[in-house]
């Protein structure tokens, strides 16, 4: 497993503020290239289910919408805003839009994809929703392809939020 360093990381929110991954040091973090008009797009659903169910032990869901596949996330963040607030009610953070392949890939994303390669060792993300998971210690500990369904992934959730727990309380 490769840790990253949250506090290296720069990011701007949808609304354009600038904040530092560092926030979310010591969650459990799903971090997922979304895109709006996707074959994918119905997982935000589960997403925001996901979150809405662990996110008061400690886990967080973290949006970068990627227009990279498809053109798939073609509006402005006004646009991505709108969507998500009126169909899916999305609630965890959502950030402004960004590169996840590539010479312009921002460097989350590079860390994220050397860190947990895809099928065959390729570092490459293959499409939207492509989902990464990160302990509370910053390990990225699985990369999941866009296929899997955000409810898919709970078991794993759940192991990773109880390790805290557990260790914690044996102290």
């Amino acid at each position: 497993m490769t840790k990253l360093n949250l506090a290296k990381y720069q990011v701007t929110t949808l609304q354009g503020q600038p904040v530092s991954l560092a926030e979310w040091t010591g969650k459990v973090l799903l971090v997922v290239n979304v895109a709006s008009q996707c074959g994918f797009t119905p997982q935000y659903k589960g997403l925001q289910q996901l979150f809405e169910r662990y996110k008061d032990r400690g886990f967080m869901v973290l949006g970068f919408p990627c227009n990279q596949f498809g053109a798939q996330e073609a509006g402005d963040a006004d646009e991505i805003q709108q969507f998500c607030d009126l169909n899916y009610n999305v609630s965890f953070p959502m950030f402004a839009k960004i590169k996840v392949n590539g010479p312009e890939a921002d460097p989350f994303y590079q860390d994220l994809r050397e860190a947990a390669p895809g099928l065959l060792g390729t570092t490459l993300v293959k499409w939207n929703f492509t989902k990464f998971l990160i302990d509370r210690d910053g390990n990225v500990v699985e990369r999941y392809a866009p296929q899997a369904e955000p409810e898919s992934l709970a078991a794993k959730i759940e192991e990773l939020l109880a390790v805290k727990a557990d260790q914690s309380s044996g102290e």
